[in-house]
This record gives C-alpha cells, sequence and structure tokens, in this order.
C-alpha cells in the first residue's frame, strides 16, 4: 500500500503541470493514469504540432454554467506565463490565424518539458493503473461537509492512500485515447453536481438527402460565416454559456462524406442544440450584389464559380436552369433569392459525430461547487479538480490547453 501527499489522477495537460508545481514546491506527489504514456492528447493535437495556447486569452473565449468561474484562474496564470515556460525550455514554435501558438517540430516538445518539470519535482508515476472507487479515510459527515483524515483510492494495481486528490482525469473526446468517467464518478459520489455532458468543437452530421447530394464535395474547403438560427423545437438544456445571439465564426468550412466540419463548424457546434438550424454565408468577404452588378453579362453559375467550386454552385441552385442563366436576365426577386441562399443558406443538422471525433466535452464538474481560487470541493476538503472535468470549455485555438494550464497553476500554487 503506497502513501503520497498528494495524488493527481490523470497524466493530460493539467496533471502533468499541476503534478510538476505541487512538486517543486516541495509535495510528494504521485500521477495515477490508466495508460502506458502520459500526455497521449497533447501528442494528438494541432495534428501533432500541439496548439499550446493563444495570444488571445479571456472569459469570453469559454462556454460554462458560470462564465465568471475561469476569470480567476486566467488572470492568475497568463498565456505569457505559459509562453515564458516554452521559451525557457527553447521550443520553436509559431503563431497562425487568431493568435493561436503550435510547435514548429512536435507536440512531444511540450510533453517532454511537462516531465522534465515533474522530474525536478520528484514526481513519481503509477501508469496503467485505473481508479474506480475512492473514499475519504476516517469519514466524519455533517451537512455541509465530508471530512476525514485522506483518500483511499481503489485502483487496478491495489489501494493507494492520499493526503489530498487531484482529479484531471479530462473528458470523454477521443475514447481511443482512454478517457473514462472516473472523473464524475467521483464528483457524484460526493454529491457535487455534475453540468450534463455533450460532445463540443465536434463535426455535424446531416440529414438525407443533403448529406448524398453534397458527398460528391467530400475534402473540399470553403471559408464561410457561420452563426446560428432558429430551432424547431423547445431548446431544454442546463448548459447556461452567454447569448449566442451575437456569435459568429469566419473560417474554414470542410465538407466530408458525412456532412460538414472544418473550424468554422466546430466552433458553432459548441453552442449549437439539437433541432437548432445553422446560417452559412459562403461569401463572407465580397457584396455579392456588387458582383452581380460587375458580371451582368455571365452565367449565375459563372459568375458564383469566381467565388466557389462551381459544383457547390450547381448544388445550391434550383431550378437548375436558373443558374446557367445570364444574371442580367434574372429578375430582382430571383437575384434577391440566389444572395440569400449563398449569404444565409439554412441547414438544419441531424447531430454531431459524437466523442469519436470531438476535440472536447462540454458540461462537467460543476463550478458551483468548485472554488475559483483553488478549484477545491466546496464540501470535501483536499479534493481537487482541474482541466476539462470542469465545467468550462474554451473555444478552438489554444483556449482548452491554456485553461489545463490556469486551473492547474490556481491549484498548485493555493494548496497548503
Amino acid at each position: 500500500m503506497m502513501r503520497s501527499e498528494v495524488i493527481i489522477i490523470g497524466a493530460g495537460a493539467a496533471g502533468l503541470f499541476c503534478a510538476a508545481l505541487l512538486g517543486q514546491r516541495g509535495f510528494a506527489v504521485t500521477v495515477v493514469d490508466n495508460g502506458k504514456k502520459v500526455g497521449r492528447k497533447i501528442l494528438m493535437s494541432g495534428g501533432g504540432k500541439c496548439n499550446f495556447t493563444n495570444l488571445t486569452i479571456d472569459a469570453n473565449h469559454y462556454l460554462s454554467t458560470n462564465p465568471h468561474f475561469c476569470k480567476s484562474a486566467l488572470k492568475r496564470f497568463t498565456q505569457w506565463d505559459f509562453i515564458e515556460l516554452v521559451n525557457k525550455y527553447q521550443i520553436p514554435y509559431h503563431e497562425k490565424d487568431h493568435g493561436q501558438l503550435f510547435c514548429d517540430d512536435s507536440a512531444q516538445r511540450i510533453v517532454d518539458m511537462l516531465v522534465a518539470e515533474c522530474q525536478k519535482g520528484g514526481v513519481k508515476f503509477q501508469m496503467q493503473t485505473a481508479v474506480t472507487d475512492i473514499h475519504v479515510t476516517d469519514t466524519h459527515i455533517t451537512d455541509t461537509q465530508v471530512t476525514g483524515s485522506g483518500f483511499s483510492l481503489t485502483t487496478s494495481q491495489g489501494e493507494l492512500l492520499g493526503d489530498k486528490v487531484v482529479v484531471a482525469t479530462g473528458g470523454l473526446s477521443m475514447p481511443a485515447l482512454g478517457m473514462t468517467t472516473i472523473g464524475y464518478k467521483i464528483a457524484e459520489k460526493f454529491n457535487l453536481p455534475v453540468v450534463p455532458l455533450r460532445a463540443g468543437l465536434v463535426p455535424f452530421t446531416l440529414h438525407s438527402p443533403l448529406r448524398e447530394e453534397l458527398a460528391s464535395l467530400a475534402g473540399v474547403a470553403v471559408k464561410a460565416e457561420v452563426r446560428l438560427g432558429a430551432c424547431d423545437r423547445k431548446i431544454e438544456t442546463d448548459v447556461v454559456t452567454h447569448s449566442t445571439a451575437n456569435i459568429s465564426f469566419k473560417e474554414n468550412i470542410l465538407f466530408t462524406h458525412r456532412g460538414l466540419s472544418g473550424p468554422a463548424i466546430l466552433q458553432i457546434s459548441s453552442y449549437w442544440q439539437v433541432g437548432q438550424a445553422v446560417v452559412i454565408n459562403l461569401l463572407p468577404d465580397i457584396d455579392p450584389t456588387t458582383l452581380f452588378e460587375q458580371n451582368r453579362n455571365m452565367s449565375v453559375k459563372n459568375c458564383l464559380a469566381t467565388q466557389l467550386p462551381k459544383r457547390l454552385v450547381e448544388l445550391l441552385i434550383k431550378p437548375d436552369d436558373l443558374a446557367d442563366r445570364p444574371i442580367k436576365q434574372l429578375t430582382h426577386q430571383q437575384r434577391a433569392e440566389i444572395i440569400t441562399l449563398f449569404t444565409a443558406w439554412q441547414i438544419t443538422p441531424n447531430g454531431t459525430e459524437g466523442y469519436r471525433t470531438a476535440e472536447v466535452t462540454l458540461g462537467g464538474v460543476s463550478s458551483d461547487a468548485l472554488s475559483s481560487k483553488t478549484m477545491m470541493a466546496k464540501t470535501v476538503p483536499n479534493l481537487y479538480f482541474i482541466g476539462e472535468v470542469v465545467d468550462v470549455t474554451g473555444w478552438l485555438g489554444g483556449y482548452n490547453f491554456q485553461w489545463a494550464w490556469s486551473s492547474a497553476a490556481a491549484c498548485a500554487t493555493e494548496m497548503v
């Protein structure tokens, strides 16, 4: 039977960083994970380049039932703090669109950095160890608090004892990486509320026959601006973010064999609810009225094909003979309808690809149950939750990694 001052469940971004900081503060730390390797999701992220943070971090880029919860941690450990660590290890990186920072070579550099930081603090690792249950030792329960002298973890490798436990188990996205529900089960065991879970930053699937019609465009990407439209049913959800009325994303969309993907689609998917329409402007950077006026002698199809794939134009314009008609022969109403079609194309997805391809998990351990300063459960002393397991979800573009770093730092810095 092994005992540690701090047991961290999960060897992902948040768990590794928290372990490194605590170890260097003098805590005896053991990291437990069911996988063979540490940092598996880090290695998969950003096409293997790891989009480790963003230059424009603020609370408006996060979804949560309490949109203010993440502010404290993000303010106390910023993107600049993590960039400083990356520079210390001389890891080359570059900026992409919208302030996204990626490694020049490999995400392995970030994992190696975190492991090196853990080694400085003498952190121990117990891999291929699945946690199945947790108990407070010498438990004393009151109406407002669960107390005891420490925690006992039941694992596939025997019992582990710890004075403090940090749950950094991540979400349910990418199940092939061995993601589990143990983090949520631990919360529920101690009566901590869990905001309903669903896949976020995930591709849409489409109904037939639209799916089959667009399948010929699979692999084609176009720049577009995407926002949410009306819903054909009443939305009932416990997930409260902030108003979606003005939420839109202008990036590429990607046609797939099953529906739509690409950065703009992934972003809007985190705000989408079943039954809700998605409105797509396929001409986000031009004035279509001016385009038509300047090309009055061209056919509708050929004019729009200067901006979009011709096959897409042909698929969208009905009836077919309208596509071959010169623009100057269109009635005012026909022109207006075509412009609306290409600037406010409405589709209603039949669902998403789910956790299999989702980048993140929306929902999680309720922020109302945690201290925003320490990440400790308000009713269970010495039990902490950090990273994706918490009901804080960032946009695509390094925001979720920054939440991992910031929430881990909040926990490690304030732990006594």
